[in-house]
């Protein structure tokens, strides 16, 4: 359930190429979680690291996640 999780919100995740160089992304409905890396793949890793992390925090505070594609990590 958890993997299904990450990867559908990942699926969601907009990716920009800043004016910078560097590659920013977001998950539209993920309040707070953001990456910025120097590579798109680079990018893509900090967001799934950053979407862990997030979701981790979130459940150990007692907040209600997101239901994504139907999938719920309330208890």
């Amino acid at each position: 359930m958890l993997t299904s999780y990450i990867q559908a919100a990942l699926h969601r995740a907009i990716y920009e190429l800043l004016d910078d160089g560097t590659f920013y992304a977001e998950v539209p409905g993920l309040q707070g979680l953001y990456a910025n890396a120097p590579t798109l793949e680079a990018c893509r890793e900090e967001l799934k690291d950053s979407l862990e992390e997030w979701i981790v925090l979130g459940l150990q505070l007692g907040h209600s996640l997101p239901v994504l594609d139907g999938i719920s990590l309330s208890f």
